[in-house]
């Protein structure tokens, strides 16, 4: 998997609002039990689809913050957040008034320290830890299911 260095990554965000496309930081929650990774998925709050906690950019915050803190809310997750970007996925979200927004997901890896019950949307979300392959069975967007599907913080 190749890693998305600062420059590329600027760049990407860069020509990615040039086109119009909102910008979102992804956290690929993950652990290691028994020697193997598993990572964690959320289900979005409208459709109860499987993802990875994400958000739009946060004043003050780098890129790669920005991805622990969704995680935070999203997830109930302390960690932190790699800056080494793993890649990126494109998708569309519903905007206002129903119109489609086309954006430009970048994945940031989090190992997690601590799972809290209480989180910002502890009631709107499920999670779920599971093996990266199962993990990417269960992701719709084929781009992210291939970012969580090869991810081995081994590697990394």
């Amino acid at each position: 998997m190749a890693h998305y260095n600062r420059a590329k990554v600027a760049a990407l965000i860069q020509k990615s609002r040039k086109r119009g496309k909102l910008v979102q930081y992804a956290a690929l929650v993950y652990r290691m039990r028994d020697g193997k990774v598993q990572v964690l998925l959320v289900t979005s709050r409208k459709s109860q689809n499987w993802i990875l906690p994400k958000g739009s950019p946060i004043a003050n915050l780098k890129p790669h913050q920005t991805a622990a803190q969704e995680a935070w809310e999203e997830a109930g997750v302390k960690g932190r957040a790699d800056k080494k970007c793993l890649g990126r996925f494109r998708f569309d979200r519903q905007g206002r008034g129903n119109r489609r927004q086309l954006c430009v997901g970048l994945v940031y890896p989090l190992q997690a320290k601590k799972l809290a019950r209480n989180f910002p949307e502890a009631g709107q979300r499920q999670r779920k830890w599971l093996s990266p392959k199962k993990a990417a069975r269960r992701i719709a967007n084929p781009e992210l299911s291939e970012i969580v599907r090869s991810f081995d913080p081994r590697n990394h």
